[in-house]
């Protein structure tokens, strides 16, 4: 097997796109991640989408986008793993260049997801749970998210309030992320005084849908090392690529307040990579809603089983806190356009090891992790990314 390293990042501001398609919004990204990575051509593509068939009616996604990006010829295939779907691209880009059946590869994920509103979208985002035990029975992702957070309130003795810190965080890093959705600064009592979207779940509780892209390129160690200028920026390398599952519906688990995909997930990845959750310096979460940050945490062993939620109060999980958490926004901030998530997550956590974060960046990282989640957890895809080279 070969290193892996991340030689080009490349995306989209996250919001409404409504006059933008979806293949225009995949070539922005990857044109981008090309440019950074002074490539032309790859080897392969990757991409990770989760509604395109049923909103766009659009499949076939990886030769419509390797089409529209002028690389006919290459191999290219699309990946769906619900809301992991970025990040299991990703894993599919490494897994091809670290065998050594290609040099270079494109991991993207695009979402076009506001051109649909109401029940439309609903029943698309509704396709990742069990069609006939949950959503044939009402159960939406945020009433599945609402169970989940009304029996972890009453097993941990805690309140809507007291999430309220992980979107605080995410919006105050958002601040500064040209490409957030959402730029705004919420405070805990607004958090607190938010309108019901699934109770208990409220609408600052949640992530925002929305459209969006997102590339990375990734190499071979002897490609690099061939291409490298010795003045370049310090390289990435990817340390560990792991992925886990957990039965699709909620109801099926021993335990439904254990996200037991992210903790073998973490778990495969922290062997792999050959240290510890204490070592991480940076972290991008799932916080697709406030009680998966919570759970997130625990799984992955940064919180004790049960204290997850204690990680939102003040100064724990600011940039310059215990653990940099969501650094440019995270899910909630910078919006969630479901299967580019994940890579909008790697390409995140890599500005921060290359010290291009800019206002948004924590002092001296050596490690990023980020994972992403597919259904009420049901899928976890996590990366550990190292910094290597100069002023490692």
């Amino acid at each position: 097997m070969k290193d892996v390293y991340i030689i080009g990042l490349g995306q989209t501001e996250v919001g409404e796109h409504w006059e933008t398609s979806l293949r225009h919004l995949a070539w922005e990204a990857i044109d981008a991640a090309l440019k950074d990575a002074r490539l032309k051509q790859p080897d392969a593509l990757f991409v990770g989408n989760v509604l395109a068939g049923q909103l766009s009616k659009q499949e076939h996604l990886g030769v419509l986008v390797a089409d529209f990006c002028g690389l006919r010829g290459i191999e290219a295939a699309s990946v769906e793993a619900a809301g992991a779907s970025g990040g299991m691209a990703l894993r599919q880009a490494y897994l091809a260049v670290a065998s050594g059946m290609v040099n270079t590869a494109i991991a993207a994920g695009v979402e076009k997801f506001t051109d649909t509103v109401g029940s439309r979208a609903t029943a698309a985002l509704t396709s990742a749970t069990d069609s006939d035990w949950e959503a044939a029975q009402g159960a939406t992702p945020a009433a599945l998210a609402a169970l989940i957070m009304r029996r972890y309130m009453h097993e941990f003795d805690c309140a809507v309030a007291d999430f309220a810190g992980f979107s605080v965080n995410a919006h105050a890093n958002a601040k500064t992320n040209p490409y957030a959705m959402f730029r705004n600064t919420i405070t805990a009592e607004a958090f607190a005084k938010a309108p019901m979207v699934a109770d208990p779940v409220n609408m600052f509780d949640t992530a925002p849908d929305a459209d969006g892209a997102a590339a990375v390129i990734v190499a071979a160690d002897d490609f690099v090392w061939a291409h490298r200028d010795a003045s370049q920026r310090p390289m990435i390398r990817i340390a560990a690529s792991a992925v886990a599952t957990d039965s699709l519906a909620l109801h099926d688990r021993p335990d439904p307040l254990f996200f037991r995909a992210a903790n073998l997930s973490a778990g495969r990845a922290y062997k792999q990579a050959g240290i510890e959750p204490g070592d991480m310096n940076v972290l991008e979460l799932h916080d697709a809603y406030t009680v998966y940050a919570a759970l997130s945490l625990e799984a992955c062993g940064f919180a004790p089983r049960g204290l997850g939620w204690r990680m939102a109060g003040e100064g724990g999980i600011s940039l310059r806190g215990k653990m940099p958490l969501s650094t440019f926004g995270g899910l909630k901030a910078r919006g969630n356009p479901a299967g580019a998530t994940g890579i909008y997550q790697i390409v995140e956590a890599a500005l921060q090891l290359r010290g291009e974060a800019g206002a948004n960046q924590v002092a001296a990282p050596r490690w990023g992790m980020a994972q992403c989640l597919g259904g009420s957890g049901s899928t976890a895809v996590t990366h550990i990314l190292e910094r290597v080279g100069r002023d490692s």
